[in-house]
């Protein structure tokens, strides 16, 4: 039950921090295209990383077999993921990329089932569905502009990419840090898009990277929502079932909203709060479900 509580709370807060993290991309991708950024992202995000390991006293070492788990994880969700959200977000509307997002839960559960054999139980599928009617009524589906097709696509390979990285994860053994983990698939991601990024830095105005709110942009997206919440969502997912997990990245339009209303001075509807009621309706069955799940596995080893 401790672990559930805890790894919830991890879950809750990475979701909260990319919540925020919309905002800032929006404003940094004007200036710095989404290859560029992720790239950026990735740079500062290792620096920090590996001080943290460096404090820590971390064991470095992975064992072979696991490399190649640690390589798809990193090519398919640090990568392939990233950047296409970063490009559909550039491109589509938030309506949009919140409702194309909060798919990613839905296949998690599915990818749980096929790869990891995880059962999909009614409580689940319960939990997904009220979490996403509760996304809808939040963004609404009245007002979103279908033209920037390029935009939904791109936020759909995000989201059918991200939920299998998830998925993955729960493939390495616990007893590795998350730290070392999320270092080597930052850094795999870093090399892998080095050669694309490399020319085309020259084209970025350095100007623009003196305006505090560009690189207060960039030292929030690599050390806040990549590092730190990399880390928050890697240990959660370990600490809960995959098919679970996903539920709670529903936080993030309930804490883009509210951003939205306290900084910018959007308007909040009673859509908001219905909604936000039903998103936490299905983390709270989910909550209970992997309790229950917990009991039941305690009285089986006891037996």
């Amino acid at each position: 039950m401790k672990n559930t509580l805890i790894g919830s709370l991890y879950l809750i807060l990475a979701s909260s921090i990319w919540g925020g993290m919309y905002v800032v991309v929006k404003i940094v991708v004007a200036v710095i295209p989404p290859l560029e950024l992720v790239w950026i992202r990735y740079l500062i995000a290792l620096v920090a990383l590996v001080i943290i390991g460096l404090v820590t006293r971390q064991n470095w070492r992975i064992k072979r077999r696991h490399l190649g788990i640690i390589i798809a994880i990193a090519i398919i969700g640090y990568v392939i993921s990233i950047v296409t959200q970063e490009t559909g977000t550039m491109l589509s509307t938030a309506q949009m990329g919140a409702i194309i997002t909060s798919t990613t839960p839905a296949f998690m559960v599915l990818f749980a089932s096929l790869i990891l054999k995880e059962r999909l139980t009614l409580k689940k599928a319960i939990s997904v569905s009220l979490a996403t009617i509760g996304v809808i009524t939040i963004v609404g589906i009245d007002d979103i502009d279908m033209s920037s097709m390029l935009g939904g696509i791109s936020l759909i390979i995000a989201a059918l990419t991200w939920a299998l990285m998830s998925v993955l994860i729960k493939r390495i053994p616990s007893d590795y840090s998350q730290i070392v983990i999320t270092t080597y698939a930052t850094l795999i991601a870093f090399v892998v898009l080095t050669p694309f990024v490399i020319p085309k830095l020259s084209q970025i105005d350095s100007n623009d990277l003196t305006n505090p709110t560009i690189w207060g942009g960039l030292i929030y997206l690599g050390v806040i929502s990549t590092s730190i919440a990399f880390l928050l969502w890697n240990r959660g997912l370990q600490m809960l079932s995959a098919s679970s997990g996903g539920v709670f990245f529903f936080f993030q339009p309930i804490v883009g909203t509210l951003l939205g209303w306290l900084i910018l001075g959007e308007t909040i509807s009673i859509t908001f709060w219905i909604g936000s009621i039903l998103i936490l309706l299905g983390v709270l069955l989910v909550i209970k479900d992997r309790q229950e799940e917990q009991k039941h596995s305690n009285l089986s080893l006891s037996q």
